[in-house]
């Protein structure tokens, strides 16, 4: 018998971990499911952990080289057999009733895609909503141009990129929808993004389904510049391969130049990070928008480091 649901679990070095995501997996109510764990050539006990919950039912897809999550994932669709196909990472969790109450508003209004809130617990302890009930109550239903309108740079803590969506399994083989596996960060969004422009239909569960543990040093959490060099380059193959309309293409143009100004603001930092003053004043007046991204103490610094080169620039001229 089909599962109702196939949970994907890309897990790489994740032994401390994904018991945890595994057994919320198994623990949801009025829904039929199955595991899918793919080991993305773990070094540590990952796969031990894994084959532990064979009696479960759970598979394991070992891949001969390490693709990153984006391939794991990948892997794992291929494997899936469920009607719908969900996301979990190996050291997050899910609510007990979270697939069947998914599932069931996304039949109910014919959604190939279905996503809602998360419970977001910081490394210190601290635990709170991503988005407030009232955000998602009034979102209702998610399209492109307001997705992307909800992707922007620096433009909020978290972002609905963050969202972890069921997809239909028909939808995705349809479609050839799939990861991207050169990116590190930003690879839920443009999945998202990519069935959103096929013509999927995305609504919204406002209750907290999803645990999203934030770990210290997370690289989603800490954004480097050839991060977004590779989101930039991965937004230029979603607007070749795929034709916007008029409010898509002007959103696009907004998170591209938010990507922008991300790449400049980096740059600037890692010149006063490396205390190369010229370069970082160059950097800023290349492209003073990025400016703007700077909390107090490091602008202040910036202006001090520009008074000084004019100070210096006057001297010389002297």
């Amino acid at each position: 018998m089909q599962p109702d649901v196939s949970f994907v679990i890309a897990a790489f070095n994740a032994e401390a971990t994904l018991a945890r995501a595994i057994r919320s997996a198994l623990a949801q109510r009025d829904v039929t499911v199955e595991i899918v764990v793919v080991d993305d050539c773990s070094s540590d006990g990952t796969v031990a952990v894994a084959e532990s919950f064979a009696q479960d039912g759970v598979r394991v897809v070992a891949l001969a080289k390490n693709r990153g999550p984006g391939g794991a994932r990948n892997a794992g669709f291929e494997a899936a057999e469920g009607r719908w196909v969900a996301v979990l990472d190996s050291d997050d969790a899910v609510y007990p009733e979270r697939i069947a109450r998914m599932i069931q508003r996304g039949e109910r209004l014919g959604a190939e895609i279905v996503v809602d809130n998360l419970d977001v617990h910081e490394a210190t302890g601290r635990r709170d909503a991503m988005f407030t009930a009232a955000q998602l109550e009034s979102l209702a239903e998610i399209g492109l141009a307001d997705f992307i309108s909800a992707n922007l740079m620096f433009d909020r803590t978290f972002t609905l990129g963050y969202m972890k969506p069921i997809i239909e399994r028909r939808f995705v083989q349809e479609h050839a929808l799939g990861y991207d596996e050169t990116l590190r960060v930003g690879e839920d969004y443009i999945l998202l993004a990519s069935a959103l422009a096929k013509g999927a239909r995305c609504v919204v569960e406002p209750e907290i389904g999803y645990c999203y543990h934030v770990r210290a040093g997370s690289i989603s959490r800490v954004l480097e510049l050839h991060h977004v060099g590779a989101m930039l380059d991965a937004d230029a193959i979603f607007l070749r391969d795929h034709t916007l309309d008029a409010a898509a293409t002007a959103a696009q143009a907004r998170r591209t130049r938010s990507l922008q100004e991300a790449a400049a603001f980096l740059t600037l930092v890692q010149h006063l990070k490396d205390r190369a003053p010229f370069k970082a004043v160059g950097a800023a007046l290349s492209d003073p928008s990025a400016l703007r991204h700077l909390r107090m103490p490091i602008a202040a610094r910036l202006r001090r480091v520009a008074r000084s080169f004019s100070v210096r620039a006057f001297d010389q001229s002297a």
